[in-house]
């Protein structure tokens, strides 16, 4: 599991590979991650838009901005914490991802939180050490 704390709001993230909605000999991989994001904080705060940078085991990197997280701008008070589960395609064995979430406070103020890196790593990844 992966974790970054900004200003009090915690960002838990578990990838987990998915062999049957991949394909290597299309070169095709697939995983989901299951975030967390929990108010650890004294304000309630809103999740506005999402950044993210996929990178390939090749070093390309393709960025997706979008509002919310699956559809949703979730709302978490003192104590609360919001889970989801989204899936990332690769057209290679490994990679990683790193993000932001734009959030509001109540007082209206915006803010960024950081989403932990987090790698992916598939059975079929061989790795090699010199």
């Amino acid at each position: 599991m992966y974790r970054a704390v900004t200003r009090q709001i915690v960002v838990t993230v578990e990838p987990n590979f998915l062999p049957e909605r991949s394909s290597v000999d299309r070169g095709q991989y697939f995983w989901s991650y299951t975030i967390v994001i929990t108010n650890t904080g004294a304000e309630t705060v809103q999740l506005r838009t999402r950044h993210w940078i996929i990178t390939d085991a090749t070093g390309r990197k393709q960025e997706v901005r979008g509002e919310g997280v699956v559809g949703e701008q979730p709302v978490l008070a003192p104590g609360e914490r919001f889970e989801y589960t989204s899936g990332v395609p690769l057209p290679t064995a490994s990679g990683f991802m790193t993000g932001r979430y734009q959030m509001v406070s109540e007082s209206g103020e915006r803010f960024e939180i950081d989403v932990p890196t987090f790698s992916l790593d598939s059975p079929d990844n061989k790795r090699v050490l010199n």
